[in-house]
């Protein structure tokens, strides 16, 4: 969303009601997402005493799944509201989007044929939370589909695929025994570390090859900053094995998105 907005105030578009808003429906769909993720994964067995990750309230009994469903669909209804003004702002590609969204988040772990049990959740955790959060952001406040936007969805997108990929190397045992076939699980650890890893080389690659186009100035350089960490999160990938180094890693993983974000969305203005 930082980096959306800020490709809208580069190009003369920026507005603060539509950003706000994005922003919050952003946040509400990530929330009955995970929501969905907690209930769901509980009932097929994904989640159980084994699990490596942090508490999960279902699999725990902190809360029935029937709360937390309707939890999820609250906080879905609340970005419906949300989504009511984005769409009276950017029209119906906005209306489009905002179902589709809402759909992917319920059909990731329920429904008939949940997307993360089929080795789908990277294509739809890169396609929704990078192509179309970010172009979305840029869209909702400009009124058109910027080529950069998109351009810039690409490093966002992967670093935030990489956060799943850790949580999927770490939970591959439980989710075999469980028949939740991700990716990790098809492909094995090995394959798993390789994808994070080229995952961040993508994000990192991104800037540069933004620069070399002549799209930006050096200052689009700037999310190379970051360069150091993200090789550390490398070394510690290739080397985790148990639930608390994956769990930091994740954790880390999702502070480097957030750092790169805001090095990008500055290097994007400045430009």
């Amino acid at each position: 969303m930082l980096v959306g907005s800020a490709i809208a105030l580069r190009e003369g578009g920026f507005r603060w009601l539509p950003a706000l808003a994005a922003l919050s429906a952003a946040l509400l769909l990530q929330i009955g997402a995970n929501l969905v993720n907690d209930a769901a994964d509980c009932a097929r067995g994904a989640d159980t005493a084994a699990r490596r990750g942090p508490t999960r309230v279902t699999q725990a009994g902190l809360l029935s799944a029937a709360q937390v469903w309707r939890a999820a669909w609250l906080a879905f209804g609340a970005a419906t509201v949300l989504g009511g003004y984005l769409v009276a702002v950017g029209g119906w590609p906005i209306a489009l989007l905002g179902l589709a969204a809402i759909a992917a988040a319920w059909a990731y772990t329920a429904g008939p044929w949940p997307l993360a049990y089929h080795g789908l959740g990277e294509v739809f955790v890169f396609a929704f939370f990078g192509l179309a959060a970010v172009a979305g952001t840029t869209y909702v406040q400009s009124g058109a589909l910027s080529p950069l936007a998109l351009a810039a969805a690409l490093p966002v997108g992967a670093l935030v695929t990489a956060i799943l990929v850790v949580n999927n190397t770490r939970d591959i045992d439980t989710d075999r025994v469980a028949g939740k076939r991700t990716l990790a699980v098809r492909l094995g650890a090995a394959a798993a570390r390789g994808e994070y890893v080229a995952l961040l080389a993508v994000a990192f690659a991104t800037p540069a090859v933004l620069w070399l186009h002549g799209t930006t100035s050096l200052a689009g350089l700037l999310p190379l900053l970051a360069l150091p960490a993200a090789l550390r999160l490398v070394r510690r990938m290739r080397q985790a094995a148990d639930g608390p180094s994956f769990n930091a890693l994740l954790a880390d993983t999702a502070r480097l998105q957030l750092v790169f974000g805001a090095l990008f969305g500055v290097g994007l203005i400045v430009s």
